[in-house]
This record gives C-alpha cells, structure tokens and sequence, in this order.
C-alpha cells in the first residue's frame, strides 16, 4: 500500500516543497510561489472514504470542544470563540461537522462563522466550506467570504495532515477569487506558552493566500489540543493565543 504522502502527492494536494527551510530563525518575509504542477486542482471525494469522527491529534473536533483565543488585532482586543457543534452538513455526499467561531473585536460581535469539517479514514481534516457573517454597529453587514464546495466551482481542501512533514504544502481550501488559502508545515517540534499551558512538540504551520500576498500567518497546535497560538508575521499586527479549552 502506498503511503500516505505518496497518496496525496498523487492527488496533486501536496503541493512539494517549498523554497527554503523550516528551521530559519527569522520568519518568512514572502509566500513563496506555488509550482505549476499544482494547476489544475482537482482533488477526487468519495463519501466511502471518510469517517464519521475527527480525531486528528493536531485537531480533535469531538462535539462538545470548545476554543477561547484572546489577543490583539492591528491595535484592537479580539476573542474568538470556537465551539464544535453536534450538528452535521451533508457536503458533496460527504457527512461534515459543523464548527461555530465567533469573533468579537473590543467586545462587540465582529464575525460569525459556521465552517464545515471532516476527515478521511487516513486522517487527513478536509474542510468543505463556511457560512460567514460580518457584523457592523451589531447587525449584519456582509457575507462575503462564504463558499460551499460543490458549489459554483468550489473545492474542499485539506486543512490538517495526518502525517505532517516538514515542508509539506498544501491547499486548504478552493474557490477562485474568493477563498484559496495554503499551508506549509515548518516546523514540527517548536514550543509555545500561552495563558492556557505551556507545550512542546507543537506544529508550526505557515498561512498565506495568494489573493493577499501581503499578509503572512504562523499557526501553532499542540497534539490532543490543537490551535493554540495564531500570530501574523506580514502585513499584519496580530496574535492570539489560547486562554480556555475544554474537550468532552
């Protein structure tokens, strides 16, 4: 049987290596460019492949999980709320989890977003979309950024591996124009220190999106919790780190 990683490349969701290596102590100060054998991307999704519960160390989204980060955003104070719901959304025959993330900026509701997740029986977290609000003054402003993947050319992407590799990227996420964000894993045996704990072993992942090739992004998740520092590196001031976290 062919590996994991040989099953994704072949998949053409690995996206190769990138430029550089992942144990630079400065942070990156580009995204680096994607390799043409990427286009076109067309990820096949058969329901049969996957399961039922996401269990991914670096992302346990049992029902009943909950995240709380606090921190700053570009001068303001931000707390965002994340709550794995019992609910489910039926996504290009597949049966999603749907995760509630509420952001609040300076105390008042900024951002709600219901985001559909699920995972493959090798253990790779796809996400297949998100219905997004944006509030102004409280009241409902703007849904852009929403998507659905089957939808209008939309495409589900892979969100965590099941066997992350240094230098290993990938597409989280599909619809051209409007949500196209990547990853690349850096590191795999960084520390972090939030008010929550202290971690060590902890993924470090790489963020960008080539609609906003300014901004740059550093996630860090702890095995059997999952996120629990994001911090912009480019074209952003903004870090927020977890204070809460409970899983049944």
């Amino acid at each position: 049987m062919r590996s994991i990683h040989a099953v994704l490349i072949a998949a053409g969701l690995l996206l190769g290596a990138a430029c550089g290596g992942a144990s630079d102590a400065n942070p990156p100060t580009a995204a680096p460019d994607l390799p043409p054998e990427i286009s076109p991307y067309e990820p096949e999704i058969d329901p049969a492949d996957f399961v039922a519960a996401i269990d991914n160390p670096y992302m346990p989204f049992a029902p009943g999980t909950r995240y709380v980060l606090e921190g700053r955003s570009d001068g303001e104070n931000e707390r965002v709320t994340v709550i794995v719901t019992n609910k489910t959304k039926e996504i290009m025959g597949v049966v999603c989890t749907v995760v509630k993330d509420v952001a609040r900026v300076d105390g008042e509701i900024a951002e709600k977003t219901f985001d559909w997740f699920a995972q493959d029986r090798h253990g790779n977290v796809w996400y297949f979309g998100e219905d997004s609000t944006e509030y102004e003054d409280g009241q409902p402003s703007s849904q852009q950024g929403s998507w659905e993947a089957g939808v209008d050319g939309a495409l589900p992407g892979i969100v965590m591996l099941a066997d992350p590799q240094i230098d290993d990227r990938y597409r989280q996420e599909f619809y051209e124009g409007e949500a196209e964000d990547l990853a690349q894993v850096l590191k795999l045996d960084a520390s972090a220190e939030v008010p929550y704990g202290s971690f060590d072993k902890v993924l470090v992942t790489k963020d960008w999106t080539p609609l906003e090739p300014k901004l740059l992004e550093n996630k860090y998740y702890a095995s059997g919790v999952g996120v629990v520092l994001e911090m912009a590196v480019k074209g952003a001031t903004e870090r927020l780190e977890l204070v809460e976290f409970s899983h049944p």
